[in-house]
């Protein structure tokens, strides 16, 4: 097996980083057991995994305390808030239209995180596929589809859709979009790409120098992936940043998998973005509540950045600016753009995006040959490495802030029941199908519900003009 041709020289980087225990149940494997590992190995980026160890041994495993930083902070200051008065409409509206000129000029892609399973639902299968639609029953997936090839009909310019998947989701999730015709996207619009892994490593050293990379049997290294903030150099290492350059592509709008009201390539916040000449501009919602799960957009030191709700704490939650206004006001929804050349700078360096520690509950191998499994949350057996994309933040030299309509943009599924809960989403996207008719003068019964697909439109004027023409397909309605 020509596979087995890596072993020499990932023996030699397993030694030099003082991990070559990952090979000792080596002879035992089989024929396939063997070039799996070896592939799982060669996959790793020990240069980043060397690292880290290295800082592990002199620093303790703590994310930095963040007092001082939440203390700095500022509100952010280049920050376009929604429109309140006929000039700020103007502005927005002069925005909409030259985010549509740029998509027309096919100099814009899109890029969805999928990596996630739907485990916290209760769903046992990629995220993407929780049947969200209170009507239709379609799925997060098709929804953003539909959203996509509505925007790319309505500009006259396919879009292409970058999908990041995860070991765990890729395989089901091409075989869904696949066994529904790509929601009706062309084939070589929609581009799935894996986000990498890194390794856990034991908490707590067992011989006082060096914290070992754990296995969960013997022939598999205990991987999980690296972050959404992964994404760039997953691009980079599947060529996608260099396809989009071919492309024409030259500015990127990214969304995650779980929040189906998010407005995919919107022309307003595309247009905002490309007059601040923004390397990368992020969308953001009021907070509810000081304390909201959510991360906080603020300034620090001179550049914009976003702050963890665990960062912060009751009492630097609280805190305003001189003029009274809440300094973290300001939720990330997890919405960026970003300009394709910054995205290119930050795959180059890969020390760009910092590792974040995680302590979880990992099952592993002992040194016998058992596997453990163990379930203390207050002393967890390992540390994972991830990437946060908005570390990139930091490195823009100009970045934007943009404040969306949270009842209309932020409807995120995150818990099986209670706020940002499938129940809440779709109370939202039953709330927009009446109003969106309502507004265009057509009373819906209190007892209809009714659900507005993407391809039948994508905001009250769509709908405004679809009905014009009378009622065709895309509308659910229930009684």
């Amino acid at each position: 097996m020509s596979d087995l041709k890596l072993l020499p020289d990932v023996r030699r980087r397993l030694e030099a980083l003082g991990q070559e225990r990952v090979l000792q149940w080596w002879d035992m494997l089989d024929q396939d057991g063997q070039p799996r590992l070896l592939a799982q190995l060669d996959s790793i980026d020990f240069d980043a995994v060397g690292s880290l160890l290295e800082k592990l041994q002199y620093e303790s495993p703590t994310e930095e305390d963040s007092d001082d930083k939440a203390l700095a902070a500022k509100p952010p200051a280049n920050v376009v808030r929604l429109p309140e008065s006929a000039v700020d409409y103007a502005r927005w509206n002069r925005a909409r239209e030259r985010g549509r000129e740029l998509l027309a000029e096919g100099r814009v892609g899109a890029i969805l995180v999928a990596g996630g399973q739907g485990s916290r639902l209760g769903f046992d299968h990629p995220k993407g596929m929780y049947p969200i639609g209170p009507v239709s029953g379609h799925s997060l997936f098709q929804i953003f589809a539909e959203q996509l090839l509505t925007r790319s009909r309505q500009c006259g310019q396919s879009i292409p859709y970058f999908i990041m998947t995860s070991d765990a989701t890729h395989d089901e999730t091409v075989s869904f979009f696949q066994l529904h015709n790509n929601f009706g996207l062309p084939a070589d619009c929609v581009t799935f790409f894996r986000q990498g892994n890194m390794p856990a490593v034991e908490c707590v050293p067992s011989d006082g120098r060096t914290r070992r990379i754990l296995l969960s049997d013997r022939g598999t290294i205990a991987l999980s992936p690296d972050g959404h903030g992964g994404m760039i150099s997953a691009l980079r290492n599947a060529g996608l940043l260099e396809q989009m350059r071919d492309r024409g592509i030259e500015h990127v709008y990214y969304h995650q998998v779980d929040n189906p009201t998010a407005t995919v390539c919107d022309p307003a916040f595309i247009g905002f973005h490309l007059q601040a000449m923004s390397d990368m501009s992020t969308r953001v919602v009021r907070k509810r509540h000081p304390d909201e799960r959510m991360g906080a957009v603020v300034d620090l030191h001179g550049h914009t950045e976003i702050i963890e709700y665990s960062e912060l704490t009751p009492e630097t939650s609280t805190r305003t600016d001189s003029d009274g206004t809440p300094v973290f006001w300001a939720g990330s929804t997890a919405i960026h753009m970003f300009r394709r050349e910054f995205l290119e700078t930050i795959a180059a360096d890969p020390s760009s995006l910092p590792f974040h520690l995680a302590r979880k509950n990992v099952p592993y191998l002992d040194d016998s040959g058992n596997t453990l499994c163990l379930d203390d949350p207050d002393n967890p057996n390992a540390l994972k490495f991830e990437q946060f994309i908005f570390d990139a933040l930091p490195r823009a030299k100009s970045a934007l802030v943009l404040e969306a309509d949270r009842a209309r943009e932020f409807n995120p599924v995150k818990n099986r029941s209670g706020d940002d809960s499938p129940e809440t989403a779709r109370q939202a996207m039953l709330r927009l199908g009446r109003e969106w008719l309502e507004q265009s003068g057509l009373p819906i019964a209190d007892d209809v519900r009714i659900e507005i697909g993407p391809l039948y439109g994508l905001s009250a004027d769509d709908v405004r003009d679809r009905l014009r023409n009378g009622l065709s397909g895309g509308l659910y309605f229930e009684s």
